[in-house]
């Protein structure tokens, strides 16, 4: 069984670089053909996805956050990283990896981490 698990701060000032790291268990983040994802759910919101890297190490993300958004990976450690720079108030949310077959549909999600920024 394949388990995430999201890690790093819960609190990142304003204009600072967001960074929370997905170890994955019971599986391999290079195994055909899974997407690593990363989420997030804003307050009184939905869903919002981030992006991926995908089983080969390529990335995709959203364009309103492809600009401050770097998805990178240690596969000796077989973690997955998310860094949001420039951050504001906006972005405080409960912040999700996932991974699945294909993009958009998820077989397996971390518990999820508050990340809330604020000075």
């Amino acid at each position: 069984q394949v388990q995430l698990q999201e890690s790093g701060p819960g609190l990142v000032k304003p204009a600072q670089t967001l960074s929370l790291t997905c170890t994955v268990s019971g599986g391999s983040i290079t195994t055909n053909y899974y997407y690593w994802s990363w989420i997030r759910q804003p307050p009184g919101k939905g869903l919002e996805w981030i992006g991926y890297i995908a089983y080969s190490g390529s990335t995709y993300y959203i364009p309103s956050l492809k600009s401050r958004t770097s998805i990178s990976r240690d596969t000796s450690k077989n973690q997955f990283t998310l860094q949001l720079s420039s951050v504001t108030p906006e972005d405080t949310a409960v912040y999700y990896c996932a991974s699945g077959l294909r993009v958009g549909v998820y077989d397996y999600w971390g518990q999820g981490t508050q990340v809330t920024v604020s000075s």
